[in-house]
């Protein structure tokens, strides 16, 4: 995730909205209130939006109710709220359904008190596949096999092709196998696992968290 987050207050200007996402590059900025706590996100999409139900410029007058310029337009009134959050410690999958149901494309991400720590966007969660796949490799043998208890990693094949995880070898006692399943499709990078240990032939798609 984004931690240093460009955020605006609810008073925050339509201008200076424009400004800030032209300065820093990005597509969006998350609104927040008093306490830090995000109540909304304006995108670029929501300036576009505004500008496309204006008037034609040549009309004088606006209607009645309709505020005279973009000038006068303030974050409350151009943002998408609630904001859609996550935490943390959600996963990329957690993560990716949460965008995908809910038709979003980055998530504020809040911490305790609700307060925003970060931001995720569609573009940080495939940051993650881009692993090398000996990192991989080693993250698995040294540090997920090894923590699970009653599991010998020198009994266990493990190849890493494209992210994608095969187990082969022998895994005992066996209701062991969707445990390591899990943990390993956890794992920064892991597009799949497929678990051949003791005859299986059983995949799974899982993927890592956002830090």
């Amino acid at each position: 995730m984004t931690r240093e987050v460009v955020r605006v207050v609810p008073e925050t200007g339509f201008r200076e909205i424009a400004v800030l996402l032209s300065e820093y590059g990005i597509s969006a900025v998350p609104v927040v209130d008093a306490e830090d706590r995000p109540v909304g996100v304006v995108s670029e999409g929501d300036l576009i939006r505004f500008q496309a139900s204006q008037d034609d410029p040549a009309v004088l007058l606006p209607p009645a109710g309709r505020p005279a310029s973009n000038a006068a337009v303030t974050a409350k009134e151009l943002m998408s709220s609630p904001a859609v959050c996550t935490t943390p410690t959600a996963s990329v999958v957690e993560a990716a359904r949460l965008m995908g149901g809910r038709q979003v494309k980055r998530l504020p991400v809040v911490g305790e008190g609700g307060r925003l720590v970060g931001l995720v966007s569609r573009h940080d969660l495939l940051q993650v596949f881009l692993r090398d796949d000996q990192a991989i490799h080693r993250e698995i043998v040294e540090e997920v096999l090894s923590q699970v208890q009653g599991v010998s990693p020198a009994a266990l094949g493990v190849e890493v092709e494209q992210g994608r995880v095969v187990l082969s070898g022998t895994l005992e006692p066996p209701y062991l196998a969707p445990i390591v399943v899990r943990l390993c499709g956890a794992v920064d990078g892991v597009v799949s696992v497929t678990d051949r240990t003791g005859g299986r032939d059983r995949t799974g798609e899982e993927q890592e968290g956002v830090s």
